[in-house]
């Protein structure tokens, strides 16, 4: 069994795929993680910076 990496989804990506990687290594719904950034993002706005840092270390899945 391989086990679970994370990485940024190639297929399933509306910017950079950070959410679809990360819905897929916690298996759950794209996107739940989505609107969970989205209200990192308004609300305590962390979720910007979040995800440019997401972006720039998780590698690209093949």
């Amino acid at each position: 069994m391989e086990p679970k990496r994370l990485s940024r989804s190639a297929r399933d990506k509306k910017v950079a795929g950070v959410c679809a990687g990360l819905a897929r290594y916690f298996n759950i719904d794209a996107t739940l993680v989505r609107i969970i950034f989205l209200l990192l993002a308004f609300v305590v706005g962390g979720g910007v910076l979040a995800y440019l840092i997401c972006w720039l270390v998780m590698p690209v899945d093949e």
